[in-house]
């Protein structure tokens, strides 16, 4: 029962740590320049056009280049990644569906 316990409290605790860890905003006092990429053919006349994108990974951002994708349903709108001023530099606010 007391092994029980102490793996139910580390398994909590890593929970934690990861929710509080996907959530931090990386903050860059100079943001990084962006790269040109070519737009391939669409696969569907359905798919829609996604721009490039900056993923934060590994407490910096890595361009992603763009890439095609179907709406999520009928309508749906893409509203593109962009930069945001923050008090001590700039934060990246990832694209979604509207």
């Amino acid at each position: 029962m007391q092994n029980m316990k102490k793996i139910f409290l580390m398994v909590a605790v890593a929970v934690t740590f990861g929710v509080y860890s996907s959530n931090a905003q990386i903050i860059v006092k100079v943001r990084p320049a962006r790269p040109h990429y070519e737009r391939v053919v669409a696969p569907t006349p359905r798919h829609v056009w996604i721009d490039e994108d900056w993923e934060p990974r590994n407490g910096t951002y890595v361009f992603v280049g763009g890439r095609w994708a179907e709406p999520p349903r009928p309508r749906a709108a893409w509203v593109p990644g962009h930069w945001a001023r923050r008090r001590h530099g700039d934060v990246w606010i990832p694209g979604h569906w509207r």
